[in-house]
């Protein structure tokens, strides 16, 4: 049974200590900050490697640069999306004192402000930055330009929990790598294609641009079955020191994960 959870990603961790939830979906930012604070949380499955997240303003910003002393609505700063799209802007010259924030959570929620004229940029998920781009707002940059290998979300559960669910949590693992497989298969396109358009509403010329980004050519975006990419997590940790979020001496990425899931699922 899937639980749907209003709130932002503190929610996704909450819902495994309040058992209103037993296996959730989380940003690694979030679960490295909630085991840091006492939570049993761990991942056992990588979900979405390397996001591409686009810059989108709106029609009149034609570079980064044309962005300071203006609003920008961005996600939790301890959150990697917050965390690349800061370090693109530092890269094209706009630094964090350049501009004024609003935190907004949620692609959708952030294309609403671009759209209302309330934020002059926004990080876009697909297929929202697709979309923006159809509606004529412009591209500033990737995310992709400064954050080229990251683990960004994960499967996670309870250490506690998982203990006595072993059985159930190696099925559930051993599925989410055939979803990968499946996904992946460029003879499977159409029916991916067809999927997408079904559970999101998007447009099938959108769920096509969304797979080409993804997949033309290959850019790493998702495991190929359900791996976690530990030296992605490592990175993770590494932009969270260095935006403060962590005090050194920094985590080794090992102490957020539990791969004996994956092992017992025939995945490496």
């Amino acid at each position: 049974m899937v639980v749907p959870l209003p709130g932002g990603a503190d929610r996704m961790l909450d819902s495994l200590h309040d058992d209103t939830a037993d296996v959730t979906h989380i940003a690694t930012a979030f679960l490295i900050r909630a085991v840091l604070n006492g939570s049993d949380a761990v991942a056992i499955a990588g979900e979405f490697n390397n996001p591409i997240y686009s810059l989108i303003a709106r029609p009149q910003v034609k570079n980064i640069t044309d962005l300071k002393g203006k609003l920008i609505g961005l996600a939790d700063e301890a959150g990697t999306i917050t965390i690349s799209t800061r370090k693109l802007l530092q890269k094209h010259g706009v630094s964090n004192g350049d501009f004024r924030v609003k935190t907004i959570e949620g692609t959708p929620a952030r294309f609403t402000c671009l759209r209302r004229g309330d934020c002059e940029a926004v990080p876009l998920g697909q297929p929202q930055d697709l979309l923006a781009l159809n509606d004529g707002y412009q591209l500033l940059g990737l995310s992709t330009e400064v954050v080229p290998d990251f683990l960004y979300t994960v499967t996670a559960v309870r250490r506690r929990w998982a203990e006595t669910h072993k059985t159930a949590l190696v099925r559930y693992v051993r599925a989410l790598a055939a979803a990968f497989t499946f996904i992946r298969d460029p003879a499977k396109r159409n029916s991916v294609i067809k999927t997408i358009v079904e559970t999101t509403g998007a447009t099938e010329a959108i769920a096509k641009q969304t797979l080409g980004l993804y997949f033309e050519p290959e850019r790493g975006v998702l495991p190929k079955k359900a791996e976690i990419n530990l030296k992605g997590l490592e990175q993770v940790i590494a932009f969270m020191g260095e935006a403060g979020n962590l005090t050194p001496p920094l985590p080794a990425a090992e102490r957020f994960v539990d791969l004996q899931y994956l092992h017992a699922a025939g995945i490496k």
